[in-house]
This record gives structure tokens, sequence and C-alpha cells, in this order.
């Protein structure tokens, strides 16, 4: 007798995901404890020590970075504009929107310069340490852009695999120590993204099919080299933890904006999920600053939450959206991931609150929303996370968690964060905006003719 398989996912979610209908996603599991790990929250100071002492080395090797001291860090833009009238309306409403600028990190463009420097960075330090161009972690991080440590950078490859973002980054920063950058990357990158790389000296290689075939190729071809380094997206500790290194400076930031954090004043933060890795690494620095009072949310493409289905599965082993029978298929390219990251995953069980996911119209009727309000140009996939507060304020699931978790969402402080978009050529960025107009037309066209119907069809059904 054959053995019935068990659906991957509880009926309901399976059908709003399988329907591509935006929804949003609520972690039963939030709270526990995390599972047993190989490292620590002390990798974070780890990773903040390494950006400090590294940063007159990145005010050397970049021009962008002299009036920053070698910082990679991005504003954090207040945003109440976004905020709807309604929310502007009730009695003692206190809540704040900001904009978290990643969209113009320095040099790379992108949330990915804070993992993607932090592991290049990591590496450099290794091999000078062994060949002897450092003694010891109070030397001059300068002298790992002399010619002899060129030099030596020379002879070793560091590869990574990606869909863009990520490969602008690794590529950047490695060619520009001298190391032989390779990105490999899948069919569905830009052509602007891969001509920039070039342009900066790394060698790009293309491959047909997804990101995760693009990874899996540059992993092989890296292990096949004695001196080659692969930056893997989906279980690095060093990408985690440059990214997990950011918490720190947004909770300077909103020190300074005034904004309290605790059990009165609750964090909302809305992170576009790719793989997971730098969401995941936000999160959990943010967690460990804030502990229950913070609250992230992850938002993914309809075609592609790669998160959600891994997370709601609960199970162990990996799940891809192909498995539910999603094609992967969105103008999100960061976010286009079919399998989340094997080392996130399991420490988002207990960290993070929800996933919701958005149609690729959405993205672009929110980039349209941030530059008219805001005077802000992102990508498609930076703009996801505008969907978040709306699904906490006015849906049923989002009203739901903050009577479950005793929030009260007027003294709520909601960061959206922008992860990239300022190095978009112009003309590709006015592709953008000319679909979102379109879109934003058809949508009022469609709403006048559903109010001109409504009286009409109204009159009609009486008359019967």
């Amino acid at each position: 007798m054959p053995t019935m398989r068990l659906p991957i996912l509880p009926e309901p979610i399976l059908a709003k995901l399988q329907s591509k209908s935006p929804t949003l996603w609520l972690n039963d599991r939030l709270g526990q404890a995390l599972p047993p790990q190989d490292f620590s929250t002390d990798a974070i100071l780890d990773a903040q020590a390494r950006m400090r002492r590294c940063a007159p080395l990145l005010a050397d090797l970049f021009e962008e970075l002299v009036d920053a001291g070698g910082e990679i860090e991005s504003a954090l833009m207040r945003a109440d504009p976004l905020k709807p009238v309604s929310a502007n309306d009730p009695i003692g409403d206190d809540s704040a929107w900001f904009l978290k600028r990643d969209d113009a990190l320095p040099v790379a463009g992108s949330i990915k310069a804070r993992g993607g420097f932090h592991e290049v960075l990591a590496v450099a330090e290794r091999i000078a340490l062994e060949r002897g161009i450092l003694s010891d972690d109070d030397d001059d991080r300068r002298v790992l852009a002399s010619p002899a440590a060129r030099e030596v950078f020379a002879q070793y490859a560091v590869a990574v695999g990606s869909t863009g973002n990520l490969g602008l980054s690794i590529g950047v920063m490695a060619a520009a120590l001298g190391f032989d950058a390779v990105v490999h990357m899948s069919a569905d990158a830009k052509e602007w993204k891969k001509a920039r790389l070039r342009k900066r000296g790394v060698r790009v290689v293309e491959h047909v099919g997804d990101y995760a075939q693009a990874v899996a190729a540059g992993r092989a071809q890296a292990m096949a080299l004695a001196r080659s380094h692969f930056v893997d997206d989906e279980q690095s500790p060093l990408l985690f933890f440059g990214y997990a290194a950011s918490a720190r400076y947004l909770a300077a930031q909103l020190a300074a904006a005034g904004r309290k954090v605790d059990a009165q004043h609750p964090l909302f933060v809305y992170l576009p999920c790719g793989v997971g890795g730098a969401p995941g690494g936000i999160t959990y620095g943010l967690k460990a600053i804030f502990g229950a009072h913070v609250h992230c949310f992850f938002a993914e493409p309809v075609a592609s939450p790669c998160m959600l289905v891994q997370l709601a599965s609960k199970r162990d082993t990996p799940v891809s959206v192909y498995d539910i029978g999603l094609d992967n298929k969105t103008d999100a390219d960061g976010l286009a991931v079919g399998e989340a990251s094997h080392l996130v995953a399991p420490l988002m069980v207990a960290q993070l609150s929800g996933v919701f996911t958005v149609a690729d119209d959405e993205l672009f009727l929110n980039l349209r929303t941030l530059k008219s309000r805001l005077g802000v140009s992102v990508e498609p996939s930076a703009a996801a996370g505008l969907s978040g507060p709306g699904w906490m304020l006015d849906s049923a699931e989002g009203q739901a968690y903050a009577r479950a978790h005793g929030l009260d969402m007027r003294q709520a402080t909601h960061v959206i964060w922008s992860t990239g978009g300022s190095l978009v050529p112009a003309e590709e960025r006015r592709g953008f905006h000319d679909r979102a107009e379109a879109l934003a037309r058809r949508q009022a066209r469609e709403q006048t003719d559903a109010q001109t119907r409504g009286p009409a069809h109204e009159h009609t059904q009486q008359a019967n």
C-alpha cells in the first residue's frame, strides 16, 4: 500500500500561496529557545570591531567613503509622509515611520555592502596574518592596500554566486584589494550590474538557471581551486554577522531621533528577503539589543516566498517554493530565491515575527509612493517593505498580533528597510517609474469604473 505523503504546508496558507494572493503569515514559534549553534552573539561584536579597524582602509580605497571616515552606514530618514491619513487621526497617536536608507549605501549601493565588505575584509585579514603582512589586531589595516599585500592577494580568488547586489558588493571589495574577483550570476541578473562589475575588473561568469544554480556552480568551481574563497550567501556566518553588526547603529539612530524601544514603545522592522542572510542577520542583531520589544517581518514576492515556505512547513529539511508549485519568477530580481538559507532559517524560527508577500505590481506602486512622498528612488525589490505597516495596522492578522502581544500601536516605531537602488542607471530607473505610473493610471480607471457601475448595478437589482 503506498505511503500517503503529508502536505508541505497547512491547507489555508498553502492555498493562499499557490494563488499568489498577498498574505501575512504569523510565526507561532516566535520566542522559543534558539537552536544549538556554533557561534554566539559575541560574533556581532567581532564584526563591529573589524569594520571599525578597517574603516581607514576603506576610506583610502574608495573616495565615496572619505567623508564618512570609511564607515559603511546609511541614514535613518523620517518617513511620516508615508503614514495613511487614518494613522494620523487617533487621539494620542505617537507612532513614527522611518526609512532605513541602505539603498544609498556608498560604493555598493545596497544592503549587501554590509555583509559583503565584512566577509572580504575578514578573508584579507586572515591571509595577511598567515603571510606575515599583519602581526596582530592592532596593526594599521591600511597596509592591506600596500603593493606587497596586493601581490599576495593576487594569488587568491574570491568568488560568489549572486543575482546581482551581493555580487556587486563582493566583486567591488575583492577587486579593490587585488584579489582575483569572480562573480557567478544567474540568468535573471541585470545587465547593468554585470557591466558595472566588469568595469571594476571583476570576472563575471553567467549561468543558465536561477539563483540557486548560480550559487551551486560557483561553489563547485571555487572548491576546485587551491587558493580560492567562496562567499556562500546561503551558509556564511561572516556575511550574517556583517549584517547583524548594523543593529548597533540603528539603535543609536533611533535614540538620537527620540524613539524609545521597550514594552510600551514597540519597534517594527520590515525587511525585504531573498535567501535570508541580510534580513536574518539584521533581525538577529536587533533581537540581541531589544529582545521581545522588536518585531521583525520579512517581505517576499508572491512567486518566491522561500523563508515563509520553510518556516511554515515546520520541517528541518530544506523546502523550496517549487515544492508547492510556485515558479520563482518575479521582477524583484534580488528576491528571486527558491530556497531559504539553511543557516538562517533555523535561527528565524524563534526570532522572526512573520512574513508578508507582495505582488510585483504592488512593488512598483510602492516604488512610486516612495518617489512621490519622500523623493526617494529605489529598485523594485527595495520597495517590498513598504507594505509592512499596512499589514500590521489594517489587517485582521496584524491587529490580532498586536492584541496577542499586548502592543499599543499608537506608540510604535516602524522602520522600513530600503535595500538598494542608488546605482540603478537613469534609463532603467525611468522604466521602473513609467511602469509604476501606468499601473497607477490603470488602478484609478478601475476604481472609477467600479464607482460608476455601483449605483447602476444597484438600481438594476432593485428594478428586478
